[in-house]
């Protein structure tokens, strides 16, 4: 691995050998796919909140939970340096393909953390601040260090994390925390297990050989199955809480309603294809999930612009 060839280096050939990290290598540890929904979900929070933030503010909170979630998945790939060079999904990430130095990217993360928080607590609120603070911590201290490789709930317990971000951005105007910030919180909590779990079923063969326990590879595929469905089940009148809390309106409550039951649909799918399959239901339902988290913030969103919320 790249990590033990540094160390093997002597003075002269690391100067010679050093990896060249470029620009855009530094923005590949951020995982910016992953931040873009994270970023939208805590948009979402910040807009539909009741009161008013200066733009400018407005903005620099977005930016503050963009680059916290970067830096804490950052974080996650310095940690899991050594599980990435053995998974075909991730091999070619900075740090075990080379190109970024393990040392460089942890610097580079702790830094951007503790500059998000700052920044955040000094341009709003320290509730905000100290909410990005607990997702960024939750993330790497309690999913990535100790849940993630110790137990097939990791996702279940360590998906609070990506929970966070529509609370922060509802924070950031209003200075506290409310059941329906709390709402948004739970939809993204419950729809992290079914969308990970369906990635997990077709990279199964990745989790297995690096030894990290997913659903699949620890409880068989049938019981990973049962659960995703009984998850999205769940997750149906919960995603409804913000219309019954007053958050919402109608627009919002029949589109979260069709979304949670085409979402269902999608599990039934999975649910019942055979187990020897090409995981092609659970390709789709891993794609769908991700538009189905997507629309029912755009939904959120376009029903408070439309003055059906609160």
């Amino acid at each position: 691995m790249a990590d033990a060839a540094y160390l093997n280096q002597t003075p002269e050939t690391a100067l010679v050998e050093a990896p060249v990290s470029r620009v855009s290598d530094f923005i590949a540890l951020l995982k910016p796919r992953v931040m873009s929904l994270v970023v939208f979900s805590g948009a979402v929070g910040l807009f539909v909140a009741p009161g008013a933030l200066h733009p400018l503010l407005a903005i620099v909170a977005i930016l503050c939970i963009a680059v916290g979630s970067g830096a804490a998945g950052a974080i996650n790939m310095w940690y899991e340096r050594d599980i990435d060079a053995l998974m075909s999904r991730t091999a070619n990430r900075p740090i075990p393909a080379g190109r970024v130095a393990a040392g460089d990217a942890l610097g580079f993360a702790v830094i951007l953390a503790v500059f998000s928080v700052g920044l955040m607590g000094l341009a709003t609120n320290w509730v905000a601040a100290g909410l990005l603070a607990a997702a960024i911590l939750f993330y790497v201290f309690v999913y990535t260090i100790w849940l993630k490789r110790r137990t097939p709930q990791n996702i279940v317990i360590g998906g609070a994390a990506g929970a966070f971000p529509p609370m922060i951005g509802w924070a950031a105007v209003t200075g506290d925390v409310s059941l329906v910030s709390a709402a948004l919180f739970a939809i993204i909590f419950l729809w992290t297990p079914p969308h990970f779990w369906a990635l997990a079923l077709y990279r199964s063969g990745d989790y297995a050989r690096a030894g990290v326990p997913m659903m699949p590879v620890v409880a068989g595929r049938s019981s990973t199955k049962r659960q995703m469905l009984a998850y999205t089940i769940l997750l149906v009148p919960v995603s409804l809480t913000p219309y019954f809390l007053g958050g919402a309106g109608l627009v919002y409550a029949v589109g979260a309603t069709v979304l949670g039951l085409a979402f269902i649909a999608s599990a039934v799918r999975v649910l019942r294809e055979p187990d020897d399959a090409e995981d092609k239901a659970a390709r789709a339902m891993f794609g769908f999930s991700i538009l189905y988290l997507f629309l029912i913030f755009a939904l959120l969103l376009a029903d408070v612009l439309m003055g059906l919320g609160s």
